[in-house]
């Protein structure tokens, strides 16, 4: 099926030469860098963007209409592009693999061309339903929402094509260009969101709807610099993708229906799969009002508001974590493609241990870490909230079902195990919405998060339980590792904890922005290097990352 391979070459870096845990740290090492300094500016930025929108009960309402729009937005955004970067990283790296550089080319050709046709017909779609899908939504007024909605259509027109592109450099293994276009989107779209709210708020004191649309379509802005800059990095590496084309061994002909064909079967369960998250949270955008009006005593403003804490603020929030997970299933696939190409079962299976282990390693701390100090992480980007601060605590906890699905979904992708993904997530779907109504009644906002954890729980397991028995995988050696990074977890979260609770008693920090970001820098930067020492002197570390930590560990003159 598919297959990674090829390097930089700057192309010509030795990566064919790296292990396959080198290649997953270093890969991921990118991607995750460049996601996370992407999400922290789209959590960053709601704090000018929320302070010039008006009165907190205006901004509150201004970012729940912002999120109202940016969900259905990013399904159609998966179903035209989600399955497409993975797909394409996949085909190329399969036919790399083989040294015919000339057909991964012609597949990112193809791929361009069937993704400026699914971007306009998402645009058009999501366009025209734009009006039905702010009915069925959370919302004060349908026209604003509608609005919004249809703010978002235009950006359907360039990403796709940009999707293709950051799959046909993933599938050289060029992590760095991804990562760095990642960056590059998310900055112009903040620069230009931050600059029209501004503007259309404080300086013409415009309407709240038309600050909010001119945010949403700042996704577009976005594209367009994100785009050039990956056109112009494929025009710079232009002499080396030539230079591997004339190579070629041409031994294998596929025609151009075939390549249309092999694009579209790969990408659909990508798509699917890719999509999961946001179908969970269709799920609650669809049916949360609805719900709550029968199970609560809230207004329809206050659950509008709820709705906005819970599926907006504390959403951007746990996302930074969930990129981890997302990094390394865009690393691993093409990596896996590789091992099923060369039929490398046993292979498989340590790459399958090394991707579990590596999650856990970092996300664990992660999770549990920001659950700690959700209070004055949440003060810092939003203003104290009792609300938000519990809704965070949940939902760092659910992240950990989010990332590990986000990372097994493309892993039994790439190791041709789709439709048995298919069906753990159409398991999950189901079991969330049985949960959903008895979670929200039993703990109101919070019940859409407990209600996620039961269905991701399932989807995961029944993932992890396939995958075993394809492959098996060393399990006592996962839960071995697993067991003492809970137990430095645990360590690191008393710490975290203890310290926060000191600094309480020292400063103000629910009246205090300034003192909430002290309070969460210095109690989680502590609980950190509780972490970090420990796994170095456990040589959990050594074990997980390889020779580059050992250096560090002496240097630190940890024995």
């Amino acid at each position: 099926m598919s297959k990674e391979t090829i390097s930089d070459n700057k192309l010509k870096q030795p990566l064919e030469e790296m292990s396959s845990k080198d290649k997953m740290i270093n890969g991921s090492a990118w991607m995750t860098g460049g996601s996370i300094l992407s999400r922290l500016l789209g959590a960053l930025y709601i704090i000018p963007w929320m302070a010039w929108m008006g009165n907190q009960d205006i901004a509150e309402s201004a970012n729940a209409l912002y999120t109202i729009g940016y969900t259905p937005y990013a399904l159609f955004l998966n179903i035209a592009t989600a399955g497409v970067p993975s797909a394409i990283a996949k085909q190329v790296s399969y036919y790399n693999s083989l040294n015919e550089y000339e057909i991964s080319r012609n597949i990112y050709k193809k791929g361009l061309q069937i993704m400026a046709v699914t971007g306009i017909v998402s645009a058009l779609i999501m366009y025209v339903a734009a009006p039905f899908i702010a009915a069925s939504s959370p919302n004060v007024s349908v026209d604003n929402a509608t609005q919004v909605i249809r703010s978002l259509s235009w950006a359907l027109l360039i990403i796709p094509c940009m999707s293709v592109t950051r799959g046909y450099i993933q599938g050289h293994h060029i992590m760095k260009y991804s990562a760095i276009s990642q960056f590059i989107e998310q900055l112009a779209r903040v620069i230009f969101m931050l600059a029209a709210v501004y503007l259309i708020r404080q300086v013409w004191n415009g309407s709240v709807v038309n600050a909010v649309a001119a945010s949403t379509f700042a996704a577009v802005i976005g594209a367009v610099f994100s785009i050039g800059y990956l056109f112009y990095i494929i025009w710079r590496k232009k002499p080396e993708l030539d230079e591997r084309a004339a190579q070629s061994l041409n031994k294998i002909t596929i025609s151009t229906n075939e390549i249309f064909k092999s694009i579209i079967r790969t990408a659909i369960p990508f798509i699917i799969i890719g999509s999961g998250i946001t179908l969970f949270q269709m799920i609650d955008q669809f049916t949360f009002q609805q719900i709550m009006t029968q199970v609560s005593n809230l207004s329809p403003k206050q659950i509008v508001n709820h709705y906005g804490v819970a599926s907006g603020n504390v959403n951007k929030l746990i996302m930074i974590v969930i990129s981890f997970g997302g990094s390394m299933a865009i690393t691993a696939v093409p990596l896996i493609s590789e091992l099923i190409a060369k039929n490398d079962l046993k292979k498989i299976a340590h790459q399958i241990s090394d991707s579990l282990q590596l999650f856990s390693f970092i996300m664990l701390p992660a999770s549990i870490g920001m659950m700690i100090v959700a209070e004055p992480l949440y003060t810092v980007f939003y203003g104290q909230s009792d609300l938000g601060t519990t809704a965070l605590q949940v939902a760092s906890f659910m992240s950990l079902f989010l990332g590990l699905f986000v990372l097994m979904g493309s892993t039994m992708q790439a190791a041709n195990q789709t439709r048995s993904a298919l069906l753990a997530l159409v398991i999950g779907l189901v079991v969330k919405l049985a949960t959903q109504y008895p979670m929200l009644a039993w703990a109101g906002t919070n019940g859409m998060f407990i209600s996620n954890i039961f269905g991701f729980g399932v989807t995961v397991l029944l993932m992890l339980w396939k995958m075993y028995k394809v492959t098996r995988f060393d399990v006592g050696l996962i839960l071995r590792r697993v067991l003492l990074m809970l137990i430095l977890t645990l360590a690191m979260a008393i710490v975290t904890f203890a310290v926060k609770e000191l600094l309480y008693l020292m400063m103000d920090s629910e009246n205090s922005r300034t003192s909430a970001l002290l309070v969460m820098a210095i109690s989680a930067g502590s609980g950190g290097i509780v972490y970090m020492y420990g796994s170095l002197k456990t040589r959990l570390a050594d074990r997980l990352l390889g020779a580059r930590v050992t250096g560090l560990r002496t240097k630190l003159h940890i024995k």
